[in-house]
């Protein structure tokens, strides 16, 4: 099984978050940056990397991104909160 990722990332004034799931997170977050991801994630620059969990199975990983998908804002806030208090951008710290 390929290593997935579960990530988290949002535009500069905070205002949306958008939730996802890749096997290559580096380059996906590349792709967030350039604005050649989706016609949404291009439509609200989303920068910033502020969450993500790793999983050994894709499978789990899809999962857990639709169950964070189907929380409310709070919970991802929360979430977020739980291990980036200060909302610094991960990107730089990926591997």
């Amino acid at each position: 099984m390929k290593q997935a990722c579960v990530y988290i990332v949002t535009n500069k004034p905070y205002v949306t978050l958008y939730t996802g799931v890749t096997t290559v997170l580096s380059k996906r977050i590349y792709h967030h940056r350039e604005g050649s991801g989706s016609k949404f994630t291009s439509k609200y620059d989303y920068q910033l990397l502020v969450y993500y969990e790793v999983y050994e199975d894709i499978r789990i990983a899809i999962a857990r991104e639709k169950q964070i998908k189907a929380g409310s804002r709070q919970k991802k806030l929360d979430l977020i909160k739980s291990i980036n208090p200060e909302w610094k951008d991960l990107y730089n710290m990926l591997a």
